[in-house]
């Protein structure tokens, strides 16, 4: 269910343009709905996490700088943005002696540390390859195109990375988990 909430100001946008072709009108539902969802969570649950605050800003900051200047620049740079944060994040963690990974996940999983720095590397890899290929793609690549990888293309590689780190994880799981 939380995935698919995640997913919904993305939807709502894909949905948006797909109607209108208007990057615009799209970009102001997935902001309207990104503001929507935290107010949500934070009724819900008391308080946003970290990744829920970056996500808000980056969709206030950049959908409202991309409605304000009418410039479709600014909504296409936000994955590779919010990737590259994300990467950032959890390598200076690391390097500071800390697993954000851990931090995030260590209650649910109880794996060795060498498993968290390799995770940790592997995200942190993976996410400068995904906000380079948001790049690659709005920049050689129609804004039509650039919307259906947006929602699939984007989201299928990233299905596909935590089913492989699904099948990495299970061979340091114990039969307890």
């Amino acid at each position: 269910m939380k995935v698919l909430s995640d997913l919904f100001a993305v939807i709502l946008f894909f949905a948006i343009y797909s109607l209108t072709k208007d990057m615009i009108l799209a970009t102001a539902a997935a902001l309207a709905a990104g503001v929507l969802q935290a107010v949500w969570a934070y009724k819900k649950n008391g308080r946003l996490d970290t990744m829920q605050w970056v996500s808000l800003i980056l969709i206030v900051v950049m959908g409202g700088a991309t409605i304000l200047l009418k410039d479709k620049r600014f909504i296409m740079w936000k994955p590779t943005v919010l990737f590259w944060l994300g990467a950032a994040v959890l390598l200076g963690s690391h390097l500071m002696g800390k697993n954000g990974l851990k931090a995030a996940m260590g209650k649910e999983l109880s794996l060795p540390q060498a498993v968290w720095t390799r995770l940790t590397y592997a995200w942190t890899a993976f996410l400068i390859f995904m906000g380079c290929a948001n790049i690659f793609v709005f920049q050689h690549f129609s804004e039509a195109q650039w919307v259906n990888y947006k929602l699939f293309g984007s989201s299928g590689l990233m299905i596909v990375f935590i089913l492989a780190q699904a099948l990495y994880l299970s061979r340091h799981l114990s039969d307890k988990h």
